[in-house]
């Protein structure tokens, strides 16, 4: 309100309108302020409230984060969520803690974690720059970088042979954003056909819908393992990018809940836990068939447990 505004308040209206105009003047900021806190809680503070954490995992992520058959939530990430769930409990000193498993899909999950849907996200999801504008991520718990997936019999085994063809990619992802970049610097003409969640990009392939489904390596030998005929698959040694490492999301600006997450990790990791762990998902056969992916720890990866370190790049 300006002073000119003031003044024709001052002259115009009654005393009695005048005390009531000067009751909400106090008392409005006050309501504002209260409900500012209460937007601003802190993740850890609300834990302690409810004694519950709500976790986001994806539907189909084998082995980081998926839905087994008897309807659970599990995998490699969901694992190490879980450990830290423990951790928050025993440094709220509270008896229990709930965990409540929320579907987070890659075009849903960044809304889930800043509207305080979910207070971590336990699945594959690249940490960068772009995305840390947005919000924040632990320490890496997994290396690895963009590559395609083709049946052997389309003859494609270098990027550049997909020039012309059409390739599928999840949308909200990294690895689409990698394919459409080098489609156009190489004028590669290919044509990108979207996929919802990874399985249905595989799908694609399978039933001969693309030549090509873009994804994190990783992520694609585990569809490629878990496929009906993993021979007639072949996951591509070129990459889109440089590897990049995935992290577990959590609301930007939490700097305590975000230091306990890591506390959490840090201990998992460099006590060598992470060992067995990485090996019941990576190393040994899985539910339900027992496909096993035989994918030892990286050098990098290793070195990233040892120490670890934000990634800032």
């Amino acid at each position: 309100m300006r002073y000119s505004q003031c003044n024709y308040v001052n002259k115009t209206f009654s005393k009695a309108l005048r005390r009531s105009v000067m009751y909400v003047a106090i008392t409005a900021p006050l309501a504002c302020h209260g409900v500012a806190q209460a937007q601003d809680a802190g993740t850890l503070d609300t834990i302690a409230r409810t004694k519950t954490i709500s976790i986001g995992y994806r539907e189909d992520e084998v082995p980081f984060a998926y839905k087994a058959t008897d309807g659970t939530a599990t995998g490699y990430t969901v694992e190490l969520c879980n450990d830290i769930a423990e951790h928050v409990r025993q440094v709220l000193k509270l008896d229990t803690i709930n965990i409540n498993y929320v579907i987070a899909t890659p075009a849903s999950r960044f809304l889930l974690v800043k509207s305080g849907k979910i207070d971590l996200e336990c699945s594959a999801t690249t940490n960068n720059a772009e995305r840390r504008e947005q919000v924040s991520f632990s320490y890496p718990h997994f290396i690895t970088a963009t590559r395609f997936v083709a049946k052997k019999s389309s003859d494609v085994k270098h990027i550049k042979d997909l020039a012309g063809r059409t390739v599928a990619s999840t949308t909200g992802t990294v690895n689409i954003e990698q394919l459409q970049t080098m489609n156009r610097a190489n004028n590669l003409n290919i044509s990108v056909m979207l996929a919802r969640q990874n399985s249905d990009g595989f799908s694609f392939v399978e039933n001969n819908k693309a030549t090509a489904f873009v994804m994190d390596g990783v992520l694609l030998a585990a569809h490629v393992a878990f496929s009906k005929s993993p021979e007639d698959y072949m996951v591509s040694t070129e990459t889109f990018g440089p590897p990049e490492p995935y992290g577990i999301l959590m609301r930007k600006g939490d700097e305590p809940f975000r230091k306990v997450v890591n506390d959490a990790l840090r201990q998992v990791f460099v006590s060598g836990d992470i060992n067995r762990i990485y090996d019941k998902w990576f190393m040994s056969p899985l539910p339900p068939d027992g496909r096993n992916f035989n994918l030892p720890m990286s050098p990098e990866l290793q070195a990233a447990f040892r120490d670890p370190q934000e990634y800032l790049q």
